[in-house]
């Protein structure tokens, strides 16, 4: 496993590119640069990539994504005061979706915690967060025992999802994962090597998130890939995945979470512990609104039309402003375009509202849609 480097890594002048870039270049990927850096956007048909993982698996390098270990005696406590899960409820070996929220309740980032030992937490940030997220927890954890430290770069990040996902890796680990339980994690091997090895992921299918060495990378990519070609198993860039995870309800932070909204706006007041006896960051502002109720409410959008909903399209309602498109795309699943969106709560109460989206200057017809847009079979 990654070691402890107490240094933040060195800021490059450019995009930071990930342990995987050759295999990436040597797959014809087009790359492109994203929360700065050198990501893998598609490697062919971004749409054959979202149903690969669909109906078989996908290969995803997630190495982008931000690890901050979170340890010492008051590990927990601390975490319970910088975020607004219950992090100390968490056992060793599972995992937790959560929120950093600003003093007025803004969401600054969401994070999955996996708790690693009794006092040992790893936090994984959005790219994008990762500075703000490491500089809050420095800041909010003074006067705790616990000691954060920017692991980012010990580590690489790769992503197994789709239905065929258990049976590509289980020969390759030494883990059981028929007893390896959703948002639960151990440390195991894969392809031989050292691994944290995690059954979540940001598709809505099943599958797996695999914490390594960055020199550990490319062959365990390379194992399970060959591993993967008899069951259908294709890499996935970053384009496929943002029309799973929308298709799967799932937000994106820059587009439904951001400083102007709140977990309850989001619908995601679960993830809100206000009964800590402690108190977190924001907790005053969080617990006014979950008496007042949202400001706005995430919706769904499905659209009878062909044009696609676009990030700022204006939501109708009868005509008028109503709310604002937050993500859209054609769903390659289910053949039409959908959206989320964040419409007033009124609109949202109504049985059965006139909604259109703004496409270009056209009234575009599009009908209220509960989240998720797609579950997949648990059969």
């Amino acid at each position: 496993m990654p070691g402890s480097s107490s240094n933040p890594p060195e800021k490059p002048s450019g995009p930071r590119a990930t342990p995987l870039r050759a295999v990436h270049e040597q797959l014809g990927a087009t790359l492109t640069g994203f929360a700065g850096w050198l990501m893998p956007l598609r490697y062919g048909s971004e749409t054959a990539e979202h149903l690969a993982v669909r109906r078989a698996a996908g290969l995803f390098d997630l190495s982008h994504m931000g690890e901050i270990a979170v340890t010492g005696p008051d590990a927990a406590a601390a975490l319970d005061h910088a975020l607004t899960g219950q992090l100390s409820a968490v056992a060793p070996g599972r995992a937790r979706y959560t929120m950093m929220c600003a003093e007025d309740g803004g969401v600054l980032d969401d994070l999955v915690v996996y708790r690693l030992a009794g006092e040992e937490f790893m936090v994984v940030a959005n790219a994008a967060n990762t500075a703000t997220v490491d500089g809050e927890l420095r800041r909010r954890s003074a006067g705790f025992d616990a000691r954060i430290t920017d692991q980012t770069a010990d580590y690489a990040l790769i992503a197994i999802q789709g239905p065929e996902a258990v049976g590509i890796l289980a020969p390759l680990t030494d883990a059981s994962l028929g007893d390896l339980k959703y948002y639960a994690a151990q440390r195991a091997t894969v392809a031989g090597r050292p691994v944290w090895l995690a059954r979540t992921g940001y598709t809505g299918e099943d599958g797996f998130e695999i914490f390594c060495l960055p020199d550990d990378a490319e062959p365990i990519w390379n194992a399970l890939t060959s591993a993967g070609v008899p069951a259908g198993l294709v890499p996935a860039g970053l384009a496929a995945r943002d029309t799973l995870r929308l298709e799967a309800g799932m937000p994106l932070y820059g587009n439904e979470l951001g400083p102007d909204v709140t977990p309850y706006d989001a619908g995601l007041g679960r993830v809100v512990k206000l009964e800590k006896p402690d108190g977190f960051v924001g907790a005053g502002a969080l617990a006014e609104r979950a008496t007042s109720g949202p400001r706005k409410v995430l919706a769904g959008l499905t659209l009878t039309t062909r044009r696609i909903p676009r990030h700022g399209y204006t939501v109708l309602a009868d005509g008028r402003a109503c709310g604002t498109v937050t993500s859209g795309a054609l769903s390659p699943t289910l053949g039409t375009p959908i959206a989320m969106a964040y419409l007033e709560p009124d609109v949202t109460r109504d049985p059965k509202p006139r909604l259109a989206v703004d496409i270009r200057g056209r009234a575009e017809s599009a009908d209220l849609t509960d989240l998720p847009f797609y579950r997949r079979s648990r059969a």
